[in-house]
């Protein structure tokens, strides 16, 4: 059979006769493939792409003041008549590229081999291309993005050649360009907006985002927010009246310019960080637009300053603001529901639904006075949005208020403001048949991944997560407004049936593997990629991530929320939404045992799975929940193949989930030791990853606790003694740290450094040489509660609702119930790694870690026939070793700049106490050794250096600690018979002569009731051996 010859077209394109002939037959090609996928497909295996790639290539600059001048001329048209046949060319080359990539994920590989993007990219200089051909770029960009968005592999790895050189430092400098220009011509505010629609499309990773923000587009999108703020009118009063002569720099927005995708980018990128948060409130521009007093001290923090008595609000502002006057004559009984007062002098110019709501207004009078918080003028601005504008725009400003709410940056005195306005628009826009307003303005952005119906579902629930995550007010205010059952209706509405579409593939006389062989390119530029997902399925996987999210913020504290959501009935979709992704759907094959859903999607991509991880830890927290519905659902068999996933990150969820499943009163925990989880978990206990190594130790400290001794010894011989040990010694440092030293080493040569991170015993951040960052520091837990999603796994004892009269008994609780100062600290692993120096964060991950170790050893020697464990214990561990171990966990440690040999002579030594946390922890087992036999007993009395570094924690801030150590001695003075009466005397004594028996004394003055009687419990008992 003859093989057909190279099209006209494709010989004109390698090789053109003339600049004309080549225009015209790009022009032919382009009107071809133009609507006609099939056609596409066969110009790819002909090998169209590399003449294509270098049409694209001959781009050359014309000048850096021409262009400067064109782009900020308002009235500068670009008509076709002015391009020269070069430029033209390289026109249809960028069409023609947009359309192909218009076909789908498939034609992403092709185009990516043969480098179509570095040249494309390339174009976007502002300084050095036509404003038309920048456009048509960018329009053929964000088709590109569109097209990975949609790919199987984007979505599981996110690792593509289209990313990375977008990201590279010399086009990120061409997109801040792009977005600092300040003509308000339409083909620019075009540019501007598909530009910040590309950096929403493709910002998925912290790395990205963090390069953003040194790139200087953070700073650039403040910007082009500041103009909408100076349109307003709002920024160009001083507090005088007067001009501010700076504000006139910046320009204001127009009709042509759209608000709702600056907001959009600006959350993308600042989402998940303090700092990214805190630096973009504190731009540049922010700190332009925006009043300040010249008598405030305060005022080089503009905006984020610290507002007083003296210094109101500025005028400006306060016009967007209604008047007060009925909020503060209400009663008390309905200051919490005020009327919505007047509009101020310029929301009087806009529709009636453009002022304030009273209800969220700071008076100077009521808040400003003697508040120590810090709120940025930004929030006001953003209110007055969310309450004046509709749809997107709506919901976008809903998310940057939220992020900057959850950053600490707004009073938290609008808490209850926020939960009267912005969480019933939230849940509002959760309504199925949401209509969006028809006067809403058309976007630049002709995707269909941009539809503004799509974008409402996609975003607000997981907009109404962020803002109500760790607030039960918040939470209150969305359940009662129907926010459980409108997510529950959507998650259901994830999994109805998806319309099919047929295959668009061209047929051929010859066999698929025959295009890209013989006479043509045998490359990866002739073969198209795997098809991925529909534009309809990515929105329902989206929309499908977002709700999990909702429903899991919301069944974090309340067991009647948790009850209300399996009500309606999600648990199965929730165990459904656990299934990943086959290996053959990754790789573009149909799935070969036929398990694709009625969706007709096989499995779910990562971001859905640790979703709907969140999803069942939350519901999971339950006891009723544990043993019914989860177990009726059959959440083990989808959980235990997420804990082998090879993406790590679902890994360290699932093992979240694990947690809560092998406790005690789980149904699911001998399943599932039946299973292996056991060996499965110390293997991840052994994971370099820090938040996969702590879940996995926090796992087997629930499954030990009231175990079979046969199970704690071999979950102790599967994880390693040696190693149990490793991690627990373990001290991560910094090299400017290296002065300190263990006080008990003070006298020799060797020392072991300290972590200067460490907080003190009152909860403190202790930090002699470095500023504490903001995350990083003990802050209080608002201030920590927008952290990325926390891992905490509930203790028994916030489960199990113990009874209170069990701290009476001769031993405390096996595990400690605070849940809540557990998810403070957990939650500062789900911090970006970008956002915090990482020898702080590597000191913080070994502290979690040790703890929790302390904690499984905890766990291992209490219960009934704890005395084979202690034994066994000794045994492994060794006997000497495990008590110096325990002894350096309660020794303080010395922090010295100078080395001890050159310190000037009277320079005091500062001391800086153990983490709290680790001391808890080697109290309780220091309970659990003095509950046993009464040999044991013996061999923790004849430890007097460990006991002496008990004694001080008598005195300690923390209750518990406190408590703890008045369960030591009620233990080791306890008699178990009158055969140990000469001993437990001889103990008693030995107690005294440490000062053991004062100590008690003041404990009987303690303000905690139980405190004072475990005191005089001990006391007595010593007493009694006394006579």
């Amino acid at each position: 059979m003859t093989r057909p010859s190279t099209p006209p077209i494709l010989s004109e394109l390698r090789s053109p006769t003339s600049p004309a002939t080549q225009v015209a037959a790009l022009r032919a090609l382009k009107n071809e493939i133009i609507g006609h996928e099939q056609k596409k497909e066969m110009w790819i295996g002909l090998g169209v792409v590399a003449p294509i790639s270098r049409i694209l290539n001959t781009h050359k600059g014309v000048g850096k003041r021409k262009y400067r001048e064109i782009n900020g001329n308002v009235e500068y048209s670009f008509h076709t008549s002015s391009r020269t046949d070069e430029e033209e060319a390289r026109l249809q080359a960028i069409i023609i590229v947009g359309s192909l990539a218009h076909g789908g994920p498939a034609y992403i590989p092709p185009l990516n081999a043969g480098s179509i993007f570095p040249p494309l990219l390339s174009i976007l200089c502002p300084t050095e291309s036509p404003p038309q051909l920048i456009l048509a770029a960018l329009r053929a960009l964000n088709t590109v993005a569109d097209a990975a968005l949609l790919s199987y592999n984007k979505i599981e790895s996110g690792d593509d050649g289209f990313l990375k050189v977008l990201y590279e430092d010399q086009h990120l400098a061409n997109i801040a360009l792009i977005l600092e220009q300040s003509s308000s011509a339409l083909v620019v505010q075009q540019q501007i907006s598909l530009t910040v629609a590309l950096i929403t499309k493709t910002c998925k990773e912290e790395s990205q985002r963090k390069t953003l923000v040194l790139s200087g587009v953070l700073d650039a999108l403040a910007t082009r927010l500041a103009s909408f703020v100076v349109a307003t009118g709002s920024a160009t009063q001083s507090p005088r009246g007067q001009i501010i002569k700076s504000v006139c720099e910046i320009a204001p927005a127009t009709t042509r310019s759209r608000l709702a995708p600056i907001l959009q980018a600006i959350g993308t990128i600042i989402s998940n960080s303090k700092i990214r948060t805190s630096k973009f409130a504190c731009a540049p521009a922010f700190a332009t637009i925006f009043p300040r007093s010249e008598s405030d001290p305060y005022s080089w923090r503009a905006p984020y300053s610290r507002v007083s008595k003296r210094h109101a609000p500025s005028a400006s502002l306060d016009t967007l603001l209604p008047s007060s006057s009925q909020f503060r004559e209400s009663s008390s009984h309905s200051s919490n529901f005020p009327p919505l007062g007047t509009t101020g002098a310029w929301g009087n110019k806009q529709r009636a639904s453009r002022g304030f709501s009273s209800a969220l207004e700071i008076t100077p009078t009521e808040v400003f006075s003697g508040t120590d918080e810090d709120e940025t003028a930004l929030v006001g601005w953003l209110i007055h949005v969310v309450r004046a504008e509709t749809g997107v725009t709506r919901l976008m400003a809903s998310w940057v208020l939220t992020l900057l709410y959850r950053a600490g940056l707004a009073n938290r005195r609008r808490e209850m403001g926020l939960a009267f306005l912005l969480v019933p628009l939230l849940v509002r826009m959760l309504d199925s048949d949401y209509k969006l307003p028809q006067d809403t303005l058309p976007s630049y952005d002709s995707s269909l991944l941009q539809r503004p119906d799509w974008l409402v579902m996609e975003y607000a629930p997981s907009v109404l997560a962020t803002l109500v995550k760790d607030s039960m007010d918040l939470q209150k205010a969305a359940v009662d407004a129907g926010a459980i059952k409108r997510l529950s209706q959507l998650l259901k509405q994830s999994y109805d049936p998806l319309p099919t579409t047929s295959s668009s593939s061209m047929w051929n006389p010859y066999p698929s593997e025959a295009i890209g062989s013989s006479h043509l390119d045998t490359s990866s530029i002739t073969k198209l990629g795997s098809t991925g997902l529909s534009p309809l399925a990515h929105h329902v996987l989206q929309m499908r991530e977002s709700v999990l999210s909702c429903l899991a913020s919301l069944a974090t504290f309340k067991d009647e929320y948790r009850k209300a959501i399996i009500d309606n009935g999600v648990v199965p979709f929730v165990i459904n939404s656990l299934k990943p992704y086959a290996k053959s759907t990754v790789n573009g094959k149909p799935d070969a045992d036929g398990s694709a859903d009625k969706t007709g999607l096989a499995g779910n991509p990562t971001p859905v799975l640790l979703a709907a991880c969140d999803t069942a830890r939350a519901l999971s927290r339950s006891v009723s929940t544990l043993r019914t519905s989860l177990v009726d659902a059959g959440l083990a068999a989808p959980l235990h193949v997420l804990l082998k996933y090879h993406d790590v990150e679902v890994q360290v969820a699932a093992t979240a989930v694990v947690c809560n499943l092998v406790l005690e009163f789980s149904p699911m925990r001998e399943a599932m030791i039946e299973a292996g989880i056991t060996k499965i978990v110390c293997e991840h206990a052994h994971s370099m990853n820090a938040k996969l190594r702590l879940n996995s130790i926090w796992a087997l400290k629930h499954l030990v606790h009231a175990a079979s001794n046969s199970l704690k010894m071999s979950c102790l011989e599967e994880l390693g003694p040696g190693w149990l040990k490793q991690i627990i010694c373990s001290d991560t440092e910094h090299p400017l740290y290296s002065a300190g030293y263990r006080c008990s080493d003070r006298e020799t040569n060797g020392g072991t450094p300290i972590a200067m991170g460490t907080p003190n015993a009152a909860g403190e951040q202790v930090d002699l040489l470095n500023a504490v960052d903001e995350e990083s520091s003990g802050s209080s837990q608002e201030d920590e509660d927008d952290e990325d999603e926390v891992n905490m796994i509930d203790s028994i004892g916030a489960l199990s609702k113990v009874d209170p009269d069990h701290k009476k008994r001769n031993s405390p609780p096996t595990l400690d119930g605070k849940r809540s100062s557990n998810q403070d600290r957990l939650s500062q692993l789900g911090t970006s790694r970008s956002d915090l120096e990482a020898a702080a964060q590597a000191r913080m991950d070994d502290m979690l870690v040790q703890e929790q170790g302390l904690n499984f050893i905890r766990n291992l020697i209490c219960g009934p026939d704890s005395s084979e464990m202690v034994d066994y214990l000794f045994r492994e561990f060794g006997q000497d070793k495990l008590f110096d171990i325990l002894a350096a966990k309660l020794r303080p440690r010395v922090f010295d700049t100078f080395h001890r040999d050159r310190r000037p002579v009277g320079s005091s030594v500062k001391y800086i106490p153990p983490q709290q946390e680790i001391v808890a922890s080697v109290c309780y087992i220091l309970v659990h050794l003095a509950a046993s036999q009464p040999r044991h007993r013996q061999l923790l009395i004849s430890q007097s250096e460990l006991l002496k570094l008990v004694v001080p924690l008598f005195n300690h801030p923390l209750m518990e600690i406190r408590q703890c150590c008045a369960w030591i001695i009620i233990n080791l003075t306890h008699m178990d018979d009158s055969t140990d009466k000469l001993h437990c005397k001889s103990r008693a004594y030995e107690l005294r002569k440490l000062g053991v028996y004062e100590k008690l004394e003041e404990l009987e003055s303690d303000p905690e009731t139980d405190l004072r009687e475990r005191a005089k419990q001990a006391i007595h008992q010593m007493q009694e051996l006394f006579r």
